[in-house]
């Protein structure tokens, strides 16, 4: 009689745990919405969207302020540059002591004090000068193109860093969650294989189950606590990259919200590779160098053409500083050169040669971006329609593998199954989520990189993904 009554209780904990894995099945439309997949947040702690995420690191992150101060260089060079197309003028003031300086009467009714010219024993000296390029061969013109084109490639540098450190945040911020679904699976297999432990247990103190059965299934649940542990671990070390990334202090608390959950989305591969070759940050800055490259050539020339310039001058001498400035200890100049190098031991010419080499080279190297981009284009839209197939074939495949752990259950309850199928069952349930939530990752970075690749910011990602 009392076996009959442990049959009966046996049959009622097995019903009632099938009925908690219809509920399961019933929830699970889509596998991100079974389980919460954000950190548990507790009082004190900051809590993080992808949204927070990005904006801290584009807030904090080092290389992307290091590339703004580039920007502001590179605005910088082209005032510089506009400079050399501006008169320059000089001033100064000077005082020298000579011992003996040629003399004459001073013809106080002369226009000019004849010193000016001979100079004065003690001789005070004011001057202001002005020169002009008029034309350099039109250097300046290639120096000036080359900063404006330097300034745009800055800010497309400042893009693409962006657009980087958007990857990295993305990788880290869904790799925690994936760790998290990691921890929850390796939890769950721990006290699945805890349950039937004290199953087998319980068996055991009634005589229907063998000592052999008991240890080896204390020794599965022994065997599983270390993925448990690893699993803990490796969301430290991950949070840690994270809060490294978006330079977040070590010691504070934060937690991450949100759900590592695959918005399904059509790609055209045709169309992502064009909108690549327009927006792609490394295609955009080829084209620049390109173009900087050029100029060079033209900057190169202008040693073979003529150098025209401009003078003007103004100077007032005395030996009274309070009495400089007048029309007799004053005088003024004004004038235009021209030069042209007839042979400059072919200086001029190497620099053009090797300025046409450059351009040749960076010419060549658009071809090895083209074709790379159309690689990781490639590969990443494969990687999308794998990750889609592991998602879809793993979503049916789980709602079996719970059912199958459920049968094992009641094949060994009713004396006809043994715990290895338990075992079997309990693992190919953990590998079958385990693949999933590796699916879903796999498919949201693949998106990721399809948005690093094409240079589609996550702000106007959301537009297009969402």
């Amino acid at each position: 009689m009392p076996e009959k009554t442990d049959r009966i209780f046996f049959k009622a904990r097995l019903f009632i745990r099938a009925l908690f894995f219809i509920f399961i099945l019933a929830s699970a439309a889509w596998p991100g919405s079974a389980y919460p997949q954000s950190s548990a947040s507790s009082p004190g702690q900051r809590e993080l969207t992808l949204k927070d995420s990005i904006d801290t690191a584009r807030a904090n992150n080092r290389s992307i302020q290091i590339q703004i101060e580039e920007i502001e260089a590179a605005k910088a060079g082209i005032m510089n540059a506009r400079s050399l197309f501006l008169p320059q003028v000089t001033t100064g003031l000077a005082y020298t002591y000579t011992g003996s300086v040629l003399t004459r009467d001073d013809a106080r009714n002369d226009k000019k004090d004849s010193r000016i010219f001979t100079g004065y024993q003690s001789q005070n000296e004011f001057s202001l000068g002005a020169t002009e390029s008029i034309y350099n061969g039109g250097a300046n013109i290639a120096n000036l193109e080359q900063a404006k084109l330097n300034l745009k490639a800055q800010k497309e540098t400042l893009r693409a860093t962006n657009l980087e450190v958007e990857f990295e945040t993305k990788r880290l911020y869904y790799g925690i969650l994936l760790a998290y679904e990691t921890k929850r699976i390796a939890k769950d297999l721990v006290d699945q294989a805890a349950a039937h432990y004290e199953e087998v247990k319980l068996k055991f103190e009634q005589g229907t189950a063998s000592k052999f059965e008991l240890l080896q299934s204390k020794t599965q649940v022994s065997r599983l606590i270390p993925q448990l542990v690893n699993a803990d671990n490796a969301i430290e070390l991950l949070m840690a990259e994270f809060k490294k990334l978006l330079v977040i202090k070590m010691k504070e608390n934060i937690s991450i919200k949100g759900t590592l959950e695959p918005k399904e989305v059509e790609v055209k591969e045709d169309d992502l590779l064009k909108e690549a070759y327009a927006k792609n940050p490394e295609m955009i800055l080829k084209l620049l160098g390109i173009e900087i490259n050029k100029w060079a050539i033209e900057f190169a020339k202008s040693g073979w053409l003529p150098q025209v310039n401009a003078t003007a001058g103004y100077t007032a001498i005395s030996n009274d500083l309070g009495n400089m400035i007048n029309q007799r200890h004053d005088n003024w100049n004004i004038g235009i050169s021209a030069t042209i190098a007839l042979f400059d031991g072919f200086a001029t010419k190497a620099k053009v040669d090797e300025a046409k080499a450059r351009y040749n080279q960076s010419r060549l190297s658009e071809e090895d971006i083209i074709d790379r981009i159309a690689v990781d284009i490639k590969t990443a839209c494969l990687n999308l329609s794998e990750a889609k197939a592991i998602i879809d074939s793993q979503k049916d495949s789980i709602v079996e593998a719970r059912e199958s752990l459920r049968l094992s259950e009641v094949r060994y309850v009713n004396g006809v199954g043994i715990n290895l199928d338990i075992f079997d069952a309990q693992v190919a349930l953990a590998q079958v989520e385990q693949s999933l939530e590796q699916g879903i990752y796999d498919y949201v970075m693949a998106k990721a990189e399809i948005d690093r690749t094409i240079g589609r910011e996550f702000y106007n990602e959301e537009s297009i993904w969402q």
